[in-house]
């Protein structure tokens, strides 16, 4: 891997991590969500992460760096770039919450609600999570690009 596929794999780690901050988001303003356009109370979301390190032949590091820009990949070279993907967005299969309010329209017979299984705590945790790992990758970014800035220097001389 060359120094450029450091920054792509940071960088790809980096929009996985703010797609996994949107979905905590989403699952904190939907705490209180008892009726979905599907039916029942909002699903806790969670995302699933893939790791993708690409071929690991000679050709596919070589393709990359041998192709001018606009045109296809070398044949045999990998269509997936390295770096973390999100494989999937699931729903928490945890039971909802049962509540009781009879007085709320979503009340069953018995005067219960079903309210999504969502923890605030467990929700903040995530977030956290997230924006360290965000900021980790940024920081390699920048590591990575004075390392760049070394390589040019040194290259001046």
């Amino acid at each position: 891997m060359n120094l450029f596929g450091v920054m792509d794999t940071s960088g790809s780690a980096m929009q996985a991590e703010r797609m996994r901050a949107e979905v905590v988001a989403a699952n904190m303003a939907n705490a209180e969500t008892t009726r979905t356009a599907a039916g029942g109370p909002y699903r806790r979301q969670e995302v699933v992460f893939t790791a993708d390190r690409g071929d690991p032949n000679f050709l596919d590091s070589f393709g990359g760096a041998a192709s001018a820009p606009g045109l296809p990949p070398l044949p045999g070279a990998s269509a997936v770039a390295p770096g973390v993907h999100i494989a999937q967005v699931v729903a928490d299969p945890s039971p909802p919450l049962q509540r009781y309010d009879p007085g709320h329209p979503d009340a069953d017979a018995d005067g219960y609600v079903a309210y999504p299984d969502i923890n605030p705590l467990t929700e903040m945790v995530d977030l956290l999570g997230a924006t360290r790992a965000y900021g980790l990758n940024g920081s390699a970014v920048q590591a990575e690009k004075g390392m760049i800035a070394a390589a040019l220097e040194i290259a001046k001389s």
